[in-house]
């Protein structure tokens, strides 16, 4: 299984020029190793996205009220409008489609002006209502205590749930902020939680400095009524949210007098459309990573299968000597292709490890200087990912050293014998 003999004289056939291997084994190395990084590139660039997006649900969508753009039934173009709590009973019961449907609702401040009190400590935060359900849509940490639950939402409670940068601000860092109580508007709540972000860079900065309370609650303070500011709303697993944003908007336009052909007059914003254009589009920045990566590589094993051709040409007596001593076609396919595998496997693991080392190398700096952000984060190259760029190194050795190994059986022993190279 393993001959010594044979793999003493790969090796003395690869030492005895030195800088033609050095150089036939770099143009395989660079394949891999370009292939590796573009890989690593394209990862990191897509996991800086997602990270920007925390783990919200990529099946959901967001709709509010504009002005309307065309008059219907009497009422003018450019008729304001608000949403209703009847809007949020009407969706659940004649969309089947829903799977979660948060009604929310913004307080005043939040744009600079102080807004909450403790002791002597003052802050402006963005005073947001909301239903449990949206902590399925838009999930966050609870690091302490809960989030919004159903009761709140019955009974009205005076209780927030508070972000971690809302904390910082309003309470000692040793502090525990369960069951303490902040003074907003004239109004003092309970904290029953506290979380963070899933999100990263300024997303996570303004989600941290919520301070999240029942969105009944949030109506009666605040004097709105049964208005509803926006809704977000996910559809079933197995439906399309397009679906739900077609019949939700129809929905609305009727029982508000706006006309059917209006669309300007509910805005809305669909992430499962637009997470389909950027997974397009970094499906197409990997097919490119691939191209480009493989025809490197390619380019490479060309210059091995060329390189081994002239390794033939030199050693054709050497081959008739081996044919004449009983040598079989099939020992010298399997020698000439066992260098050539040897070459190019060696060359693109050190390009392989290389890359993989780079990327962790550049994973580690972003991580302690904190330089992750929703552009760039976690390069990495999938472990499936190495396991096929090895098995292609494998091939392409084989492919390299096949046309070579072909032309040195094609060779009668005494021609061989008589060549003067």
């Amino acid at each position: 299984m393993f001959d010594l003999d044979k793999w003493n004289e790969i090796y003395f056939a690869l030492k005895k020029n030195k800088l033609r291997t050095f150089f036939t084994a770099f143009g395989v190395f660079w394949g891999i190793f370009m292939l590796v990084i573009m890989m690593g590139a394209g990862n990191g660039l897509y996991n800086g996205v997602n990270m920007d997006m925390g783990d919200m649900a990529t099946n959901s969508m967001f709709m509010w009220t504009q002005n309307t753009s065309m008059p219907y039934k009497g009422f003018p173009r450019g008729r304001r409008y608000m949403f209703r709590n009847s809007d949020t009973k009407a969706l659940k019961d004649n969309i089947p489609e829903i799977k979660y449907i948060a009604a929310r609702l913004q307080g005043w401040g939040g744009d600079g002006s102080n807004n909450v009190i403790r002791g002597e400590r003052i802050g402006g935060f963005r005073i947001q209502g909301d239903y449990p359900d949206y902590n399925k849509i838009e999930p966050v940490d609870i690091i302490d205590g809960r989030f919004i639950n159903d009761i709140d939402i019955k009974e009205r409670r005076k209780v927030v749930a508070i972000g971690i940068r809302v904390f910082d601000e309003m309470f000692s860092p040793d502090e525990d902020p369960i069951d303490k109580y902040l003074q907003i508007q004239g109004v003092y709540f309970k904290v029953v939680g506290l979380f963070k972000s899933k999100k990263s860079d300024q997303q996570a900065d303004r989600d941290n400095q919520q301070i999240i309370m029942p969105f009944t609650t949030l109506q009666r303070v605040y004097n709105y009524g049964d208005v509803v500011g926006w809704y977000a709303i996910t559809s079933q697993d197995d439906v399309s949210v397009s679906v739900v944003e077609e019949k939700a908007k129809a929905l609305m336009k009727s029982r508000h007098s706006i006309h059917p052909d209006d669309d300007r007059a509910i805005g809305s914003f669909n992430l499962e459309v637009e997470f389909k254009k950027m997974t397009n589009l970094f499906t197409g920045i990997n097919v490119l990573t691939w191209i480009v990566g493989l025809g490197t590589l390619f380019a490479g094993v060309i210059g091995v299968s060329n390189i081994m051709l002239i390794v033939v040409k030199e050693r054709t007596k050497e081959i008739g000597i081996q044919r004449a001593l009983g040598a079989s076609p099939r020992n010298i396919i399997s020698q000439i292709i066992t260098e050539a595998v040897f070459l190019t496997s060696f060359a693109g693991y050190f390009g392989l490890v290389l890359g993989v080392g780079l990327l962790e190398l550049l994973n580690y700096i972003l991580v302690e200087t904190g330089g992750e952000s929703n552009m760039f984060a976690n390069p990495s190259v999938d472990f499936s990912m190495a396991i096929k760029a090895l098995m292609i190194l494998v091939i392409s050795g084989a492919f390299a050293g096949w046309i070579p190994a072909k032309r040195a059986i094609s060779l009668k022993p005494i021609d061989a014998l008589r060549d003067e190279v």
